[in-house]
Order: C-alpha cells, then sequence, then structure tokens
C-alpha cells in the first residue's frame, strides 16, 4: 500500500490518499497515486517525466510503462501503528458509602466519558463513523436517569443489536430482515422508551458493513443525540510516520443538559484553568464538585437550548395525549 498528502493538510487519512500498490513485470510494487505513463519507447528507452530517479516499469498485467514519485509499503513488514481507543468507563453510578448513607468516595456532579469516533478513513474503510443520524438516545432531561452508565449501556445496547443485525445478514438475510433481527434484540434489552427505535433501525442500516467499532457507534448516537463535546481531532493510525486515520475526542455525558451546563460552566471555575477539555486524544470529562457546583453562577448561562428542548418536548407529549384521547373517543363511538 502506499500513502500520500495530496491536498497538503499535513496527513493521508482523506479520500483518494491511500491506495494499494499495482504489482510491475519485474515482481516490484508501483504506487498508482500521482503515476504517470513514461515517455519514448522500447527502442530508444522509456523515461519518467518526473525525472531520472524514478524507474519505469511496465504493469505485470502488460502495456506501458509508467512511473510513480511515491513509495509502496507492505503493511505486513510495517504494521499499521494505531493509538488505543479510549476507554474510560465514567465514575461508578453508586460507590461505597458508610452506615449513615455518606457516599466514601468522590462525588462528581454531571461526570461525563471520554469518547472516539473516527471520521471517514483508511481504518473505517472510508465510511464516516461520526455521522449524525438523529437524536437516537432520548435525552432523560436531567430526571430520574442520571448516570451516565444508564445512556451509555443504552447505546451498548443498540450494538448488541446492531452485531444481531449483522450475524442475521451474514446468514442471508435481507437488509430488512437483518435490521428487524436487530430491532428485537434492542427492545428485548433496554427499556424502549429510552431510545428512538426507527431510527435506530435505520442507524444499523447504515452501519451494517461499514468499518466502524463499537465506541464510533456509541459516540455517534450519543453525539447525534446532543451530549457530547467534542475536544478535538487527533492522528489515531500512522504508517511510516504518516497519518492514514483520524480521531474525533469527545466528552459524552448523560444528558444535553448536562452538556451544556459543562461547557457553559468550566470557563467560571479555576479548577479548570489551564486544562480545559484536555486534548484531543485524552479529553478530560470529569464531573464539578459539589463545592464547585455550588460556586456557579446560572444567571450567566445561556440555557436556551435546553429551555428549547423542554418546549419542544412539551409540545409533543400535549400532541400525543390528545391523540390518544381522540382514538379512546372514537373506538368508543364506533361501537
Amino acid at each position: 500500500m502506499c500513502a500520500v498528502d495530496l491536498n497538503g493538510n499535513g496527513d493521508a487519512s482523506d479520500t483518494g490518499e491511500v491506495a494499494s500498490c499495482t504489482l510491475m513485470a519485474d515482481a516490484s510494487w508501483q504506487c498508482p497515486l500521482q503515476q504517470v505513463a513514461c515517455t519514448g519507447d522500447a527502442t530508444t528507452g522509456y523515461v519518467c517525466p518526473l525525472g531520472p530517479s524514478y524507474a519505469c516499469t511496465a504493469p505485470a498485467s502488460g502495456g506501458t510503462p509508467t512511473c510513480s514519485p511515491n513509495a509502496c509499503t507492505d503493511p505486513v513488514a510495517t504494521p499499521i501503528e494505531d493509538e488505543p481507543v479510549t476507554d474510560d468507563p465514567g465514575v461508578p453510578a453508586d460507590g461505597e458509602m458508610d452506615t449513615t448513607g455518606a457516599c466514601l468516595g468522590n462525588i462528581e456532579i454531571f461526570s461525563g466519558r471520554a469518547m472516539r469516533c473516527r471520521p471517514a478513513g483508511l481504518k473505517t474503510t472510508f465510511s464516516n463513523c461520526c455521522k449524525d443520524k438523529g437524536k437516537i438516545v432520548k435525552d432523560g432531561m436531567g430526571g430520574s436517569i442520571t448516570s451516565i452508565s444508564t445512556k451509555i449501556a443504552v447505546a451498548k445496547g443498540v450494538f448488541t443489536g446492531m452485531k444481531a443485525a449483522y450475524t442475521a445478514f451474514k446468514a442471508g438475510a435481507t437488509a430488512g430482515q437483518a435490521a428487524s433481527a436487530g430491532a428485537n434484540a434492542i427492545i428485548a434489552g433496554i427499556d424502549p422508551t429510552s431510545i428512538a427505535i426507527s431510527l435506530a433501525i435505520n442507524f444499523m442500516i447504515d452501519f451494517l458493513l461499514s468499518g466502524c467499532d463499537q465506541q464510533d457507534m456509541e459516540t455517534a448516537m450519543l453525539k447525534g443525540s446532543g451530549m457530547c463535546h467534542e475536544v478535538g481531532s487527533y492522528c489515531s493510525s500512522k504508517i511510516l510516520g504518516i497519518c492514514i486515520q483520524k480521531s474525533r475526542g469527545h466528552c459524552c455525558f448523560n444528558t444535553k443538559l448536562g452538556r451544556i451546563i459543562q461547557e457553559q460552566g468550566r470557563p467560571q471555575l479555576k479548577s479548570f484553568n489551564g486544562l480545559g477539555w484536555g486534548t484531543p486524544k485524552t479529553p478530560y470529562c470529569r464531573g464539578f464538585t459539589p463545592e464547585e457546583f455550588q460556586a456557579l453562577d446560572f444567571s450567566k448561562m445561556d440555557l436556551s437550548e435546553y429551555y428549547s428542548e423542554i418546549e419542544a418536548r412539551a409540545q409533543a407529549d400535549i400532541q400525543v395525549d390528545m391523540k390518544d384521547k381522540i382514538d379512546a373517543y372514537m373506538q368508543v363511538i364506533g361501537k
């Protein structure tokens, strides 16, 4: 294979910047990126237009000799270097307590989890694993569901459904049948009210044959649901020092409200000065201590995004309630 930074942005992780090399007649390999045909003929000899340092070689399949300015690399002899996937389980929802019920550990309010997803690149078979597919995971709006692990469990539940769909697909099922198998697995594993099933099914179909892994899918679901703060982009896979795959680091929270308060509360606190959100590779996602939370000035926060979500949710609930009452009335008069 070969990798070349064609657009000059410092990496070779974009579409068309990585290619499989071509076997040549002399058993060598030639990179097809920026490859050109040689001039001349078999009698006078072929010359590479790129310069005399580049050899003209005929393809193994025959034809006019070509040359390329880019070298090939054997990924077996020189393996791709992958950064380890961020494995942040988040703060435990319930720690140890003493006999009076007092918490013995550290209390964190609106704590998050460091996660990553990968945009289109070689390792994802050029599928965008950060793609927003809508609000699949329903926001608890700060209500009874308060643990980050709960929403992560919902995201993992969709991945379980994804595996069931893929197993069915490999066994010969159509995409629709595979999606149904995945939906059944989701419904059996998690509370259906915590997830938009129809969006989850579309999400599974879209990711069915992609190169996305479990954390890609979890991050994409939580991000699309408004629960993640993107910290930045970093190189997660290299070969011979050339970046061939990027990743985007995030801090993901249990609710959209948690993400909003974290984004607007951190700048008010000295304890986050100099640390901010950490680095894209190692996001700093801890929650507020009780003392930090008490020090926050909510009058300086813009919570309009949260309020609009409540208003939209309330209006939708009213419409559903009205529909249920009308349906019940129609059933009565229909008798």
